[in-house]
C-alpha cells in the first residue's frame, strides 16, 4: 500500500485511476468481487505485464501458469479449470477449460500484483460462486 493512504483510499485511488466504474464491482458475502472488465482496466492503465507457462492439459482439467510483472516486482500464479457437470463436481461447466484457467490466472495476477487480495478483492472469474446474482 502506498505509504500514508488508508486503505479505502489506497483501493480508491487503484480504482479511480484506472477507470473504473460502479459496474465493474459488486458485493458476495464477505467480499468485494471485481469484474473481467474491471480487471483488465487496471493491467491496462498499469501497464502490467503477464505471460503464461501452460503447465497441464487434459480434456477435463487445465492449470495454466501467469507469471506478471510491475515496474520491478514480480508474482507467479496459477489458475486451474475442472470440467464437470455442473460447479458442484467441477471448477466449471464449461467445455473451454482452458480460457477459464488463463482468465482465472490473468485475475489473480493482476489482484496480487497490485496488492488487491489482502483488502478483500476477488476477482469474479476465480470460482462459479462468484458470479453476480
Amino acid at each position: 500500500m502506498e505509504t500514508g493512504l488508508t486503505k479505502k483510499e489506497f483501493l480508491s485511488k487503484i480504482f479511480k485511476d484506472a477507470g473504473c466504474v460502479a459496474a465493474d464491482f459488486f458485493k458476495h458475502k464477505h467480499y468485494t468481487i471485481i469484474t473481467r472488465s474491471g480487471i483488465e482496466k487496471i493491467q491496462a492503465f498499469n501497464d502490467i505485464k503477464v505471460n503464461y507457462i501452460l503447465e497441464r492439459c487434459e480434456p477435463n482439467f487445465c492449470v495454466i501458469k501467469a507469471l506478471c510483472s510491475l515496474g520491478g516486482k514480480e508474482v507467479e500464479t496459477y489458475g486451474s479449470a475442472l470440467k464437470g457437470s455442473s460447479h458442484n463436481d467441477g471448477s466449471t461447466n464449461s467445455w473451454y477449460i482452458a480460457e477459464m484457467a488463463e482468465k482465472r490466472a490473468f485475475s489473480r495476477g493482476v489482484l496480487k500484483i497490485m496488492g488487491l487480495y489482502e483488502h478483500g478483492i476477488m476477482g469474479a472469474d476465480e470460482s462459479e460462486d462468484f458470479k453476480k446474482g
